[in-house]
């Protein structure tokens, strides 16, 4: 699937109004502690600033009106894109305007005089409840920042916002598209999605059944061999009647387990599940710890990262692998007593990676996982959404993509 991007535009004297994604996080002293949705919204502004046209910049960061103080209150420091505007700068090498609100008289001034070269960044769209309502006259009135809109916020793309979908209707279909960022992602998606070379692995970790059950049904029709790790294993251990201790587990979904388990039998795909694993007396990093089989758990211990026979055989299934998608860690990878399992996994991908195959890293806690050791440009493409690229594995059309296309 290819997508309309900003190549198909010459921007000279027009506004942008780009919908970006930086949602970034934030230190206690309001520093950027990862840079990279910012990094990676450099190249579209780039090329409409090189063409002789304005940019203007719209984005949320955070929930401001879910997380109020305790007063009640909303916390506008907490959640001002204004924390953003250093980081921004510096990519860009210019000066970046700042809109104290996204949609009042003063924003509608400064988006109306921009000159060619210059960039505004808006304030968080989500101070305004109509953002996540999708409330068309909200909408109507973003339009008015831009002569033509450019989405590039696959981050947000799942979800049918005012400025992610409804912003849209406001722009003829030769005045909206993509932008490089939203383009390479769709395409690397689809790659993975619809034209995986065989053997495709996918790699499904994290905590709960429940937040992966439409991915791994979706991927029983795609993938050769899915491994499975982080608490949601513990799910599928316990239906299969092996003692899980104290581990994660989701008791009403034992019946669902085994049913996935049952059609993947039936469709020739592999499943694969922890046969060895690191537990824990407590949910602590300074935990007691022993390494067991799993048919050996004890009571009162929890399993909190896979072990040795596991990663070898999971690894051995990586290397052969000519595409491999990874959504999840293995464990509890945040402490370092538990972090082994999806290092070794990140490593396995990496070396799999420069054997050939073709690897998609997605989903908030694998991609700071490979960031965090080091592994990013070892991997073929890491994605910028965990919510958005699970829509995708689960056969969702995203709003934010049919708001363009049509």
């Amino acid at each position: 699937m290819s997508l309309k991007t900003v190549d198909t535009i010459n921007f000279a004297g027009k506004r942008a109004l780009i919908r970006v994604d930086f949602n970034v996080p934030l230190d206690k002293q309001y520093n950027v502690t990862d840079d990279t949705r910012i990094r990676s919204a450099i190249p579209t502004i780039k090329k409409i600033l090189s063409d002789g046209g304005s940019v203007v910049l719209m984005s949320h960061l955070g929930r401001p009106l879910k997380k109020l103080n305790e007063d009640g209150t909303v916390n506008f420091e907490k959640h001002s894109l204004k924390h953003t505007i250093s980081t921004l700068e510096g990519y860009l090498g210019v000066k970046v305007q700042f809109a104290t609100d996204c949609a009042n008289e003063e924003a509608f001034a400064l988006s109306a005089h921009l000159k060619a070269g210059e960039v505004l960044l808006l304030e968080n769209l989500r101070f305004y409840k109509e953002e996540e309502k999708g409330d068309a006259a909200f909408a109507e009135k973003l339009a008015t920042h831009g002569d033509i809109y450019v989405n590039d916020a696959f981050g947000t793309a799942h979800r049918a916002h005012a400025s992610t979908t409804i912003v849209a209707n406001y722009f003829t279909d030769d005045k909206k598209v993509f932008g490089y960022l939203m383009a390479a992602e769709v395409a690397n998606a689809d790659k993975v999605y619809n034209k995986a070379e065989k053997p495709f692995t996918a790699i499904i970790g994290g905590a709960k059944v429940s937040d992966k059950i439409l991915i791994l049904e979706n991927l029983l029709d795609k993938a050769d061999n899915i491994l499975i790790g982080g608490g949601m294993a513990y799910t599928f251990l316990k239906a299969l009647g092996k003692k899980i201790g104290n581990s994660l587990c989701e008791e009403d979904k034992l019946d669902l387990a085994l049913t996935i388990l049952e059609k993947a039998k039936a469709k020739g795909v592999k499943i694969y599940l922890p046969v060895d694993h690191v537990l824990a007396d407590k949910f602590d990093a300074s935990a007691n710890t022993q390494t067991v089989s799993v048919d050996d758990t004890p009571d009162g211990w929890m399993g909190l990262d896979i072990a040795e026979k596991t990663i070898e055989q999971y690894s051995a299934v990586i290397t052969a692998s000519k595409t491999i998608l990874w959504n999840g860690p293995m464990g509890v990878f945040e402490m370092e007593k538990f972090q082994k399992g999806t290092v070794a996994i990140a490593n396995a991908v990496a070396a799999a990676t420069g054997n050939g195959a073709f690897s998609l890293v997605g989903g908030g806690d694998s991609v700071a996982a490979v960031n965090q050791f080091g592994l990013a440009d070892k991997v073929s493409y890491v994605s910028t959404g965990g919510g958005a690229l699970l829509e995708i594995f689960e056969g969702k059309t995203l709003p934010g993509v049919k708001a363009i296309t049509g």
